[in-house]
């Protein structure tokens, strides 16, 4: 789960990392309760990265500029994510730019510290200037790492990397961490947390404008949910074979539009929750491709039935079945979908029907 910067920020705040003085708001009436003097910087919030370059950051000087700018920024979509709040903070006098990162190295299964004495929005083409320090995750971080970076430096670091540690993130990044009057601060925040940790951070805020409706009915009821940009509605137990099914569509020129994984239940209520979120995301045709191992797939067959028995689907649905009491499966299904026996033929016929 990704945190907005005014929510990294605050997490910064409480972890001791300084941080400049900042109002969020989502009203326009809501600027003239800022106490902030001008001028201010105007940020979009939002949870992905290039909006500055995408004109999602702005300078106000006035009362009149900032309501104008406002407007701007919340009419604004940067790649694709709409903009829904704005934080206002005071335009800082930046006497140098440090680029400072603790992430997981999956590579080293090892936790990485990445600094650079020159930050902003172009460190990615900045590789060869980064420093790297591998951090054994038994021991955690040490003076001796410590000694690589700026004196001013180091304790915000030490701060960080507490940070990272107790909120269980995948990635914690300070871009950039600016020297404004010989005091070291945060001017931006990137926080990464791991999701299968959530539960253990209630205190956190739960930042779901990435995802769409369906996206954020299908958590509430525990369904792995994903609306990509296709046309074809993929079902399939296991993210595993979800993914290969999605790229068996694309040997057929079929472009998956939503992405549901059933993982190893055949419980007829989830199935009946499963195929109403995919009835209500409409896609031309619906692919079930479901491989009975532990799960049974009369089981699963018998909760589809419920689903079609009570609502009208407006489009075709291919199955595959293979596994455990396929043979009842299919007979229980034979009025109700496409029955093919090949994983390549369910694609592909999927795919036909599913084109333009």
């Amino acid at each position: 789960m990704k945190l907005l910067e005014h929510a990294g920020k605050e997490l910064f705040s409480r972890y001791g990392i300084p941080v400049p003085e900042g109002k969020v708001v989502e009203r326009k009436e809501e600027l003239k309760n800022i106490s902030i003097p001008f001028p201010w910087v105007m940020k979009a919030q939002v949870l992905v990265g290039g909006r500055g370059k995408a004109g999602g950051i702005k300078f106000a000087n006035n009362m009149e500029e900032a309501e104008k700018i406002f407007d701007e920024l919340m009419a604004m979509e940067i790649k694709g994510e709409k903009v829904r709040k704005v934080l206002v903070e005071k335009k800082l006098n930046i006497e140098k730019e440090y680029y400072l990162s603790f992430f997981l190295d999956r590579s080293s299964r090892e936790y990485l510290m990445m600094f650079s004495y020159e930050g902003g929005v172009d460190i990615e083409a900045m590789a060869e200037k980064v420093i790297k320090t591998h951090i054994n995750p038994l021991i955690g971080i040490q003076p001796y790492h410590l000694r690589r970076l700026p004196k001013e430096v180091r304790q915000i670091a030490a701060n960080l990397f507490k940070l990272f540690i107790e909120n269980d993130c995948e990635l914690a990044e300070i871009n950039p961490l600016v020297v404004v009057d010989g005091n070291v601060m945060a001017a931006d925040s990137k926080i990464i947390i791991d999701n299968n940790a959530l539960y253990r951070h209630p205190e956190l805020p739960k930042e779901d404008v990435e995802l769409t409706p369906l996206e954020k009915e299908a958590r509430e009821k525990n369904i792995a949910f994903v609306q990509l940009d296709g046309n074809i509605g993929v079902i399939a137990n296991g993210a595993g074979l979800t993914m290969a099914t999605l790229d068996a569509l694309n040997e057929f020129n079929g472009k998956g539009g939503v992405f549901l994984d059933l993982g190893g239940t055949d419980d007829p209520e989830k199935v009946k929750q499963a195929f109403e979120l995919m009835a209500k995301a409409k896609p031309k045709v619906i692919l079930l491709n479901l491989f009975g191992g532990i799960t049974k797939c009369d089981t699963v067959a018998k909760g589809i039935i419920e689903f079609m028995e009570k609502h009208k689907l407006e489009c075709p649905v291919v199955a595959r079945i293979k596994g455990m009491n396929e043979d009842i499966a299919r007979e229980m299904l034979k009025d109700y979908v496409i029955a093919v026996e090949s994983f390549q033929e369910a694609a592909k016929k999927a795919a036909e029907l599913g084109g333009d």
